[in-house]
């Protein structure tokens, strides 16, 4: 190995053009930017969403409407499927960590009990809220309602 045979590691390198060495390299001149315009200046930065001027489509398109920062997500189980998780694993006592085990929930969700269905067995139930209907149908069934803060 010496001097004259030494080269870069293949990708190592990312520039296949050096432009603007001078028209004899003949990638001089413009140096591929072509004449005017933003895109031939340097320091040149294309701005998101912008569309070469015409009126881009976060300012077309109308906003209305009012977003509440404070909302609070729940994602809903109805009673029919705590009364088949119930029964598939022979459980008394549901909470969130039993539903994230069964796959019905992630972990960070907050979980609301609906009372679509019914319940046979006496459960136990804890989650972060209860429609009326459902708190009513665990307690008609000989079960509990906890609600987690």
């Amino acid at each position: 190995m010496e001097l004259n045979n030494l080269k870069p590691a293949k990708g190592s390198t990312h520039h296949d053009k050096r432009v603007g060495r001078g028209a004899g390299s003949g990638l001089g001149g413009y140096s591929t930017r072509g004449n005017k315009g933003a895109k031939s200046r340097s320091g040149y930065k294309r701005k998101l969403g912008f569309e070469g001027g015409q009126m881009p489509l976060q300012r077309r398109v109308p906003k209305f409407g009012f977003t509440n920062l404070k909302r609070v997500e729940y994602k809903a189980i109805n009673l029919s499927t705590l009364e088949e998780l119930a029964a598939k694993k022979s459980l008394s006592e549901i909470t969130v960590d039993t539903l994230v085990e069964a796959g019905f929930v992630s972990s960070k969700d907050r979980v609301k009990i609906l009372g679509d269905g019914s319940l046979t067995r006496a459960l136990s139930v804890k989650a972060h809220a209860f429609s009326k209907s459902a708190e009513a149908a665990v307690t008609a069934a000989g079960g509990s309602v906890e609600k987690l803060g």
